[in-house]
């Protein structure tokens, strides 16, 4: 199959990687502005892995051409941060036809349904399958350009929906090959409520702040950022996570639980099961607060999930703590940004009936 992947990140990385060594032909894009990655892959013809996914795959394209990479592609991945969606969605736009299949991967909350408004299509419209994953598969960083250490590929745990919901299964069919533990989900708010990272980062880098700034990150954020004090925070942001899916019947798994399924994990505490798991070993904190583990997963992830609460009718007041903290640490008004909520997305206008049937 021709596979397309946007972004040239850890994620997009991983995924092309994972792709190529399958045996698909892999094509990559990347906007002008984030050339060095990409250029490097470019140069090399491939890229190279170390990790749990080792060896080096053959990249057909990489560049800034998104035409070449998305015209007659089977399957196109769109890799990146929660900012992200909307461009890739745009610059996609003039180039997709009719029947195929986008998957944003991760979806950090909704990010199907950004990728489709980018399109200008309706919620409704069923010209193309545009799909979404709760998590990336991998745990992954570049080590330098064009090449990456993958710590881990999930072994389970992972969700990918479809919008609408009833054509999850054509698009797992054409997955299975590469992430044969992928599972369905009940609908997109499903994959975005399952997605851990709102969960995790915000608490862990919250309540490390000082230390993060007085040695540029240069620790082991798991390892040495989780502590029982920490663990607790966690927990107690999940709990509430947890009672917004019970308000919408889905299921929300602790994230300790998921992590077990995931394979990051050996134990299900928030305080052992993240400073001692495996498949966090040796992944260093951030250099600095200015990063994805606030503006992305309180900005996008916690907001949205704390305004869809209030929409069911769910509190959610350490959410909305960490949210304000936050917001005074980095002189932002995260909550006022309304980067990702429901009405941003379209959503807030249906109650929980119209819903299922809508996704």
């Amino acid at each position: 199959m021709k596979i397309g992947v946007l972004g040239s990140g850890n994620g997009g990385c991983a995924v092309a990687f994972d792709w190529a060594k399958a045996g698909h032909h892999v094509y990559m894009f990347d906007f002008e502005k984030f050339p060095k990655n990409i250029s490097t892959i470019s140069e090399n013809k491939g890229i190279f892995s170390e990790g749990e996914l080792t060896g080096f795959a053959e990249i057909k394209y990489a560049g800034h051409d998104i035409k070449k990479v998305v015209e007659g592609a089977d399957i196109i991945f769109a890799v990146g941060p929660a900012y992200s969606t909307q461009s890739f969605g745009e610059v996609c736009r003039p180039y997709l036809k009719k029947g195929q299949i986008v998957i944003v991967c991760p979806s950090s909350c909704g990010g199907s349904i950004v990728f489709k408004n980018a399109l200008g299509l309706d919620i409704k419209n069923e010209d193309m399958i545009i799909a979404e994953t709760s998590t990336l598969p991998y745990a992954v960083r570049l080590t330098e350009p064009g090449k990456i250490h993958v710590f881990l590929k999930l072994k389970g745990g992972l969700l990918l929906a479809a919008l609408p919901c009833k054509y999850n299964n054509t698009v797992m069919k054409l997955i299975k090959e590469v992430y044969p533990n992928m599972e369905s989900a009940k609908n997109v708010l499903q994959t975005a409520l399952q997605n851990a990272n709102p969960v995790i980062h915000p608490s862990v880098t919250l309540l490390n702040a000082g230390l993060i700034e007085r040695t540029q990150g240069d620790f082991c954020f798991y390892e040495d950022g989780v502590t029982p004090a920490v663990g607790n925070l966690i927990e107690a942001v999940d709990k509430e996570r947890i009672e917004i899916g019970k308000k919408l019947s889905i299921h929300v798994i602790p994230d300790p639980v998921l992590g077990m399924r995931q394979g990051y994990m050996k134990d299900t505490t928030y305080f052992k099961g993240y400073a001692e798991a495996p498949g966090f070993k040796g992944i260093k904190a951030q250099s600095k607060l200015d990063y994805r583990y606030f503006n992305e997963d309180v900005g996008y992830g916690l907001v949205f999930m704390a305004e869809l609460g209030k929409q069911v009718r769910v509190d959610t007041p350490i959410m909305n703590a960490v949210i304000d903290i936050v917001s005074v640490l980095m002189k932002k008004n995260y909550r006022g940004e309304k980067k990702r909520t429901m009405d941003c997305l379209g959503l807030g206008k249906y109650s929980l009936k119209e819903l299922e049937k809508l996704l």
